[in-house]
């Protein structure tokens, strides 16, 4: 007779045990968790709020920084406040039918940010390495199809997964060692077989977005030539102050996320599981917290229009 752990089924719910290993300590862990979703919450509002009401930051670069914006508001508030119920009041339940719409979301904004980056990285090459064009390149009617482009991009990037998801067979072990629903999370939960899962997943990242950091990779080259040859000191400065910003959010962006992703599918016995699940919780935290404040600081255009409203 077969293992009642193996009897294949669809759970009414899954059960987020937060971080494995350290679930002592949630308590503690919670409040920098707490901390820095407050400010990221409110540094992004903030950040939003003077682009939108600010006219003279309704330019290309200012456009694509509120659409990030947008997305690191929607990664942390999917993410984080289930996060902090499952640490203050043990509070995992989640239903099939969330959980799919939560890893759905998770990927999607992912995917989509990862656009939004690309097109950073596109309006600074423009804009240092060929800025007669800057105006007529990226007007705003181009602005929005690039952006309306990254939405549908991720939607078709993603989609799939959830149909991936749904068409497994789960056992009755509905328990998912994370703090929140990501792809393979709850794909190992299956009793049938992942391959199509874990290759998708694989194409997704090597393919598509490997794709995103080697253009973002090729155009920063680029534009670190042309930042060497302008002829003023001055210029170069400016020019180096805002592709640093820019370069510290991709690497803030990029590197957790895709330490995360190898090694939840190939460094899962040399790495403890609690470094690598408290590594995802941070991802989608740290950089919605960070990000206002590198272009808050570091832009002088947006720190004189705050501090003037």
């Amino acid at each position: 007779m077969a293992d009642v752990n193996h009897t294949a089924f669809r759970p009414g719910t899954f059960l987020l045990v937060g971080i494995p290993g350290l679930e002592k300590f949630h308590l503690w862990i919670s409040l920098p968790f707490f901390s820095m979703y407050i400010f990221a919450l409110l540094g992004n509002l903030v950040l939003l709020f003077t682009i939108v009401r600010e006219q003279s930051l309704h330019k290309p670069m200012y456009l694509f920084l509120s659409a990030l914006t947008v997305a690191d508001l929607l990664l942390s508030t999917t993410t984080v406040p289930r996060m902090l119920a499952i640490f203050w009041f043990r509070v995992g339940d989640i239903s099939f039918g969330a959980c799919i719409a939560q890893a759905f979301l998770v990927h999607f904004i992912f995917v989509a940010e990862s656009a939004i980056l690309v097109a950073m990285a596109f309006d600074r090459y423009v804009a240092i390495c060929n800025p007669l064009r800057y105006v007529t390149l990226l007007t705003h009617s181009v602005i929005w199809r690039i952006e309306l482009a990254a939405v549908v991009r991720s939607f078709c990037i993603v989609l799939p997964i959830v149909f991936l998801l749904l068409r497994l067979s789960y056992c009755r072990n509905r328990v998912i060692p994370h703090s929140y629903c990501e792809h393979m999370g709850v794909a190992r939960l299956a009793c049938t077989s992942i391959k199509v899962n874990v290759l998708y997943g694989l194409i997704v990242a090597l393919l598509l977005l490997g794709v995103d950091v080697v253009f973002i990779a090729v155009s920063y080259g680029l534009i670190l030539r042309a930042v060497f040859q302008l002829p003023s000191a001055g210029a170069r400065r400016k020019a180096m102050s805002t592709c640093t910003s820019h370069l510290c959010i991709i690497l803030l962006f990029y590197t957790p996320a895709f330490f995360s992703f190898f090694t939840h599918r190939f460094g899962g016995h040399s790495i403890p599981r609690h470094v690598h699940i408290l590594l995802a919780c941070l991802y989608v935290v740290v950089p919605p917290m960070l990000n206002p404040i590198i272009y808050g600081v570091n832009n002088k255009q947006i720190r004189e229009t705050v501090m003037s409203m």
